[in-house]
């Protein structure tokens, strides 16, 4: 079968498209055909060795997103042939998603949504998974005032559109006015693109989905998660009574099921920028690399 590995760290010329053995399934997994995947930041920062201690061995086939369609099911209860969504946490177990097959654990899957395409579909795992997870972590309920920095980019904007189907009262940070547009339509009271606007302003719970630190924004006694691993730790605000973490994704086939049914019950918008074949893998991954994009790169098997 045909893999997407790298052996060896660098540019997107790393990339190859190999013949690897197909996976066999153990009890308790999954074998999935993969129809579609697209890539994200942790894909491109593991190509370039940005990763460092904890990367799995070389050669490794990576990707985390999958939707597809189940060949084997096992004894998991799920059939041949239905349609499926995962999330592989590579880093973790060095079980990368691009490939024509995937065995995966069946607690990593989920029935996909059924109301888009797989190739919308193949975009909604880890994104979805991180802003879904680090939201139960905030724990925001309705009518309390969350803000979200970063409000435009692809897990900013699924948070937005959870929190909002979840009754919250959102303000978002964005870095330009030509994301002010989409904020509004999905679901942000307020938008604002400097952050000395924020001054006066006191939420109930902080979503900072790029290291912005904004910490003068949460409200004593609220609550303020980071995702953004790669800045470091949240400054300790436990004098104010401020619980902090920095999120990090982990594999969720319940989480899926409920980011599949908000897609399908059109509380949650997904977005394709554009979309390459396999074969053209090194094009779409420096496609990704231009940055200011409106939406996810996919690939299609």
């Amino acid at each position: 079968m045909r893999a997407i590995q790298i052996d060896r760290f660098g540019t997107p010329d790393v990339l190859a498209i190999v013949d690897a053995p197909e996976p066999e399934i153990g009890p308790g997994e999954v074998l999935i055909q993969t129809v579609a995947t697209s890539i994200n930041p942790v894909d491109d920062k593991t190509r370039e060795g940005a990763i460092g201690e904890g990367t799995p061995p070389l050669p490794m086939t990576l990707g985390w997103d999958l939707a597809g369609i189940v060949v084997d099911g096992g004894d998991t209860g799920f059939r041949a042939g239905e349609r499926v969504i995962a999330m592989s946490h590579q880093l973790n177990t060095g079980r990368g998603t691009w490939a024509d097959l995937v065995a995966l654990p069946a607690q990593t899957v989920a029935a996909a949504p059924r109301s888009v395409s797989p190739h919308e579909a193949g975009t909604l795992p880890l994104a979805g998974l991180t802003a879904l997870q680090t939201l139960d972590w905030l724990a925001v309920e309705a009518g309390e005032r969350l803000l979200i920095a970063g409000a435009a980019g692809a897990v900013g904007g699924m948070a937005l559109q959870i929190a909002r189907a979840r009754g919250a009262r959102i303000d978002a940070l964005v870095s330009r006015e030509a994301h002010v547009a989409f904020a509004r339509d999905h679901g942000a009271d307020r938008v604002l693109t400097d952050r000395n606007a924020l001054q006066g302003r006191h939420y109930d719970a902080v979503f900072d989905t790029f290291g912005a630190f904004v910490t003068e924004a949460v409200a004593d006694g609220g609550r303020y998660a980071s995702i953004a691993t790669q800045a470091g730790p949240v400054p300790d605000l436990s004098s104010r009574g401020v619980r902090t973490t920095v999120n990090q994704v982990r594999e969720d086939g319940a989480g899926l099921d409920e980011l599949a049914q908000l897609v399908d019950d059109g509380s949650l918008r997904l977005r394709v920028h554009c979309g390459f074949g396999l074969p053209e893998i090194r094009a779409a991954h420096a496609h990704f690399l231009q940055g200011g994009l409106a939406g996810k790169v996919t690939v299609a098997f």
